[in-house]
């Protein structure tokens, strides 16, 4: 008999849309989350069991029945913590599909923890990091000696209102990039280049992504750096935002932004989603001046999102993996990404110093 499985966070815009790709394909997950009266009229609509309860100390009285849970819920740097510690003292598998740097570092730091418990812990099964993840395992395959790893994406999607406000939450930050095995801050806007995502050469910025945490789990390359495209005028622009950061990260002006978001944001459509591929970058160098360059378009980052956390959910429910704290790809595999719908192949080309 199949494990009993939970989306929590069910309601929220990509949680639904899990949810409701889920029950298409016959499945039927527990639907949790901490309104009622959300929770209830999905799953009333879904015709599927519905759980109320916040993520907190008593989280894991909810979980005793369940085999796996789908952690759909931000901002994760409030809730993953607690809900992993819920999934370990029931005894269930934790996914989630974050993309925040210091929850890939907490779930890594559970990884004797979750050995204990016999549970397999994996974050970020989303588009946060699935394509760039397998990118950077493909890389390390083809380049074992690699000492540098870039990754990045090009895509025209829409936001949901949860990511929008993961930014905000994120805003004072700054940037990050793994230099010799360590994570270190980088002001935004400081890191700049030319790259082609799969479309066509375009201005660059390094951004705080997960990989500069998965991918060094992944591969073992010391110096990993993410990006993603951005017009000059706004990289310039994103400079001089950068010294505003620590009034932007004061409370007052967080709530205001987030409650802006709750009455204006409301994520892409259909539609959108539909005509906006993601293009995946990945480049790889070895101490010898040797480049190696990956690129493979996937499905919009929201459909990705779905396509690539029900796939795991099936696989972790379905087959016998190792207990810990894993990275999608050290799990299932470079090829994971070319698995799943709307993805290509991986594109290769090595360039050698003259």
């Amino acid at each position: 008999m199949q494990k009993k499985w939970l989306i929590y966070g069910a309601y929220g815009y990509t949680g639904e849309l899990i949810a409701r790709e889920a029950k298409k394909r016959g499945m039927n997950p527990v639907l949790g989350g901490r309104n009622l009266e959300m929770i209830n009229y999905l799953a009333k609509e879904l015709e599927l069991e519905a759980r109320v309860f916040p993520v907190g100390p008593s989280a894991a009285e909810n979980l005793s029945d369940i085999g796996l849970v789908l952690h759909c819920a931000g901002p994760f740097q409030k809730t993953s913590a607690p809900m992993i510690k819920a999934c370990l003292e029931a005894g269930a598998d934790y996914l989630d599909i974050t993309g925040e740097i210091p929850v890939f570092e907490h779930s890594f730091a559970q990884n004797a923890a979750a050995k204990e418990a016999g549970i397999t812990i994996c974050s970020g099964v989303g588009f946060d990091v699935i394509p760039t993840d397998c990118t950077a395992r493909k890389l390390k395959e083809l380049m074992p000696d690699a000492t540098n790893l870039a990754l990045g994406f090009d895509s025209d999607s829409g936001i949901s209102p949860g990511t929008y406000k993961t930014m905000i939450e994120g805003m004072g930050s700054g940037s990050a990039e793994r230099r010799d095995g360590q994570l270190v801050p980088v002001p935004i806007g400081s890191q700049r280049r030319k790259i082609d995502f799969g479309r066509g050469t375009r201005t660059a910025i390094g951004i705080p992504w997960g990989d500069v945490s998965t991918a060094f789990h992944t591969t073992g390359i010391p110096n990993i750096s993410t990006w993603i495209p951005m017009k000059r005028s706004r990289i310039i622009g994103a400079r001089l935002f950068s010294p505003a950061g620590s009034l932007l990260a004061k409370p007052v002006i967080q709530k205001r932004l987030k409650k802006w978001v709750s009455l204006r944001v409301k994520g892409p459509d259909e539609k959108l989603r539909a005509g906006a591929p993601a293009y995946i970058w990945g480049e790889a160098r070895n101490a010898e001046g040797v480049t190696t360059t990956v690129r493979i378009q996937s499905a919009n980052v929201y459909d990705l999102t779905v396509y690539g956390a029900l796939e795991v959910v099936s696989r972790l429910l379905e087959g016998d993996y190792p207990s810990g704290s894993f990275t999608p790809a050290t799990l299932f595999g470079a090829d994971l990404i070319e698995a799943l719908p709307g993805s290509g192949k991986f594109e290769v080309e090595t360039v050698y110093p003259v």
